[in-house]
């Protein structure tokens, strides 16, 4: 067998794995019985057997490519995964809470499955991403990233406990948009394994030019000044010119698909629950210590704020200056890296100044990680910059 053969096996393994962890997880939590949690041992043992796969799936695609494997969105974004569960590996031996993988877990999947719609194949580094820096830079961000995103679980949970169900209210619309935010993220999943195994393909012939473009999901909307040449559905708009990045049609039609298939999978749920999502999970996370999770939002923050300046900032500013000769040029990746940096500095700063603590806390760390996702995905995707190879 192939390297390249177990790198992919080791992934989808991990994947495989970390799926039967979270129903272990979720079944262990009904176990009140603490000294005889053997489910929690299981689950907990299963997911370091997929974090030891994942690491497998990371090292021998180094091996293969000759280089770190973190050149592009695939790459990026389960290498992210990989450092979500590291840290939730970490921060559940400090504190023995079970409910935290629960929910770390469904997020790693959708990480991990978002990633898998990305092109999969190794290709030869452009010339600014051959350096050292590669890994030095990309792994530290990676790795804050995931310390964060335990955070945002963590502050997740906590607004599942603590937000009143009963009415409604600001507080529980808001947290049932940032489940539906994740739900888009499946949505995405969906549509674009169901297409790619229909091997559907559209193509548009640009009227003023003899370049095409192809389209793997049916053409809500299209390319202006386009014709379509192939028998798919005609598109029923045109993409909008706020729409930048190389591919801009084509995302701006995907965007729209995820969307509206995360609306039909979210109908359904809500039909099939008859409640809010929010309200439907307040009942596994009843048990789960509020102070333990405030105090782990905080953690998680102190430890992943220090390692985003490193890596973030100042590997960051160390790598544009020998790649670009400059430290600093206003790109949106860098921008946005920057107001990252400032929200989280604000949490902290809030936290020890003014005594943010509870409800304001977990929202701050929502939202901090909310900026992450939307540097990693909106940023890459849709904003043209020195960073849109990714």
């Amino acid at each position: 067998m192939s390297l390249t053969s177990i790198s992919t096996i080791s992934l989808y393994s991990a994947f495989a794995l970390y799926s039967i962890a979270t129903i272990f997880f979720g079944i262990s939590i009904r176990d009140k019985k603490a000294e005889k949690d053997i489910l929690g041992t299981i689950a907990i043992s299963i997911t370091i057997i997929g974090f030891v796969m994942q690491v497998i799936y990371f090292i021998t695609r180094w091996i293969v490519s000759g280089h770190a494997p973190l050149s592009n969105l695939f790459e990026f974004m389960t290498f992210l995964g990989l450092s979500l569960v590291l840290a939730f590996i970490i921060i559940y031996f400090i504190y023995r809470l079970k409910i935290l993988g629960l929910f770390a877990l469904p997020i790693v999947l959708i990480i991990i499955a978002y990633a898998s719609m990305f092109p999969q194949e190794i290709s030869p580094l452009v010339p600014s991403l051959q350096s050292p820096w590669l890994w030095i830079h990309v792994t530290t961000v990676s790795l804050s990233q995931g310390i964060l995103g335990i955070s945002f679980v963590a502050g997740l949970i906590y607004l599942v406990r603590q937000v009143d169900q009963s009415t409604r209210n600001k507080s529980n619309v808001w947290l049932e948009i940032v489940i539906f935010s994740l739900v888009v993220f499946i949505g995405f999943v969906v549509t674009t394994t169901t297409f790619n195994l229909m091997d559907y393909n559209a193509t548009f012939e640009l009227n003023d030019s003899d370049r095409t473009i192809e389209y793997h999901l049916p053409p809500i909307s299209g390319p202006a000044d386009a014709t379509l040449v192939t028998d798919s559905m005609q598109p029923i708009m045109t993409t909008p010119g706020w729409m930048q990045g190389a591919d801009a049609d084509r995302k701006f039609n995907t965007l729209l698909w995820s969307f509206l298939t995360g609306v039909v999978i979210y109908l359904i749920v809500r039909l099939i629950l008859r409640k809010r999502i929010g309200a439907a999970m307040q009942p596994l996370v009843k048990n789960a210590n509020p102070d333990l999770l405030d105090e782990i939002v905080y953690r998680a923050i102190a430890i992943g704020f220090p390692m985003f300046t490193l890596g973030g900032l100042i590997f960051a500013a160390i790598w544009a200056q020998i790649a670009w000769d400059r430290f600093w040029g206003w790109d949106p990746k860098e921008v946005w890296a920057l107001i990252t940096w400032f929200f989280y500095a604000a949490i902290l700063h809030l936290r020890l100044s003014r005594g943010w603590h509870g409800e304001k806390s977990a929202w701050l760390a929502v939202g901090g990680f909310a900026i992450i996702m939307f540097n990693l995905i909106v940023v890459n995707l849709v904003l043209a910059g020195l960073h849109s190879y990714a």
